[in-house]
């Protein structure tokens, strides 16, 4: 294996790890963003009003993108695994 080969199965990897989160960190920060707003304005300072709502909608978006999520890591997967006679030597 070439340190070419490493580097973009590295960079591939990382790219699929990005991909299969997004959906997840963008719920996240668009509730916090929500959430930071409303506790401006009505001046309320409670930590667990801005974390329980995110771990919730972070919840319910993993079970929404849940399948496509699974999808993205299976594809990657079986692409790295049936060519594995190509990494080899």
């Amino acid at each position: 294996m070439s340190t070419e080969f490493i580097v973009k199965l590295a960079g591939q990897a990382v790219y699929t790890v990005l991909k299969a989160s997004a959906p997840m960190m963008l719920v996240a920060l668009v509730i916090g963003l929500v959430i930071s707003v409303f506790q401006a304005t009505t001046q309320i300072q409670e930590q667990t009003l801005a974390f329980v709502p995110k771990i919730l909608a972070v919840l319910l978006s993993l079970l929404i993108f849940g399948p496509w999520i699974l999808a993205t890591i299976v594809d990657f997967t079986y692409n790295l695994l049936s060519n594995l006679y190509q990494y080899g030597g």
